[in-house]
């Protein structure tokens, strides 16, 4: 049985896009696959065992998860085994090899991109939105490259200049994700002590809050303080970052950062109760409107004006 032709005529927009998005490709490659075996009414472990795949594996290739993506001999025998389409498989297999190109943060070391981190910029760049909560930092698609240096010489004092310039760099490049024509809508909660805790120097903290400000005002960034005075809030005690991509049948994703490690979590009740943290912090934050006044009365009472 092919697939339904709604389901391939969303995928086609990505086969023309200028900048690859293989996190997301591969993770469309896994969805789809998914979708024709269940078309053909096989189960995971049917489908596995008739091509000699360990049930590992084809778990792997459906979740679209890991730096590569799967191999074209092995999507091929799916789609075969599948019964699927000349067209459908055209489609797939410009898809993969779509999916195999690499974006532009996986041309950096791997010591400053480690499979985590690159897999988080890979979902960012292919986000419809994404909604982040702040406890210690402002989140990093809004932070100045002076800001971003005084983070990272903060987390890593040993670190070389030269590793310092590259991160920074890196981040730097991230944050343009804000300014492209097709940018997601961000949604940034931030707790208030993060305006009032001084990296690098106050001119610093002057720079980020103007930004701040300058960002807040852009139609796709929403940005809301909850203020010190809101003794109940909450607020969780580690950085949210939530990912959804509009209509493509993928499940949001909720990254929760550790000191060197993350978390990636895809099932629905575990991402589904992120979300209604983040609907509280919202709702007990300041409004947008409120928020930056709030910005603009920090940065000239704690920072003078520029």
């Amino acid at each position: 049985m092919s697939a339904e032709p709604h389901r391939l005529s969303r995928l086609e927009p990505y086969l023309d896009r200028s900048e690859p998005a293989p996190t997301l490709l591969k993770m469309l490659v896994g969805v789809q696959l998914a979708g024709f075996r269940e078309d053909a009414g096989m189960s995971q472990e049917q489908a596995a065992r008739a091509l000699g795949f360990s049930a590992a594996k084809l778990s792997r290739i459906e979740s679209g998860k890991g730096r590569r993506p799967p191999a074209e001999g092995d999507v091929r025998a799916l789609l075969r085994l599948y019964g699927t389409g000349e067209h459908e498989c055209s489609v797939m297999l410009k898809l993969l090899r779509r999916a195999g190109e690499p974006g532009w943060w996986q041309r950096y070391d791997k010591r400053l991109m480690p499979e985590w981190f690159d897999r988080l910029v890979g979902l960012q760049e292919a986000a419809e939105a994404i909604r982040t909560f702040e406890i210690q930092y402002v989140p990093g698609l809004l932070q100045t490259p002076a800001y971003a240096r005084a983070v990272v010489e903060r987390g890593l004092p040993t670190a070389s200049a030269g590793e310092v310039q590259r991160r920074v760099e890196l981040r730097t490049r991230r944050a343009q994700l804000l300014t492209r024509p097709d940018a997601p809508q961000l949604w940034a909660v931030i707790d208030e002590s993060v305006l009032l805790r001084v990296l690098g120097s106050r001119e610093v903290m002057r720079e980020q809050l103007e930004h701040l400000v300058r960002m807040a005002q852009r139609p796709h960034v929403t940005v809301q303080i909850v203020p010190l005075d809101v003794t109940n809030a909450s607020a969780p005690n580690t950085p949210i970052t939530y990912l959804r991509f509009g209509g493509l049948d993928l499940p949001d994703v909720v990254y929760l950062e550790h000191i060197r490690s993350a978390n990636f979590l895809e099932d629905r009740d575990e991402t589904e109760e992120y979300r209604i943290a983040l609907d509280r912090l919202a709702d007990e934050a300041l409004t947008p409107q409120e928020s930056i006044e709030l910005l603009r009365r920090t940065t000239k009472e704690r920072y003078g004006t520029s």
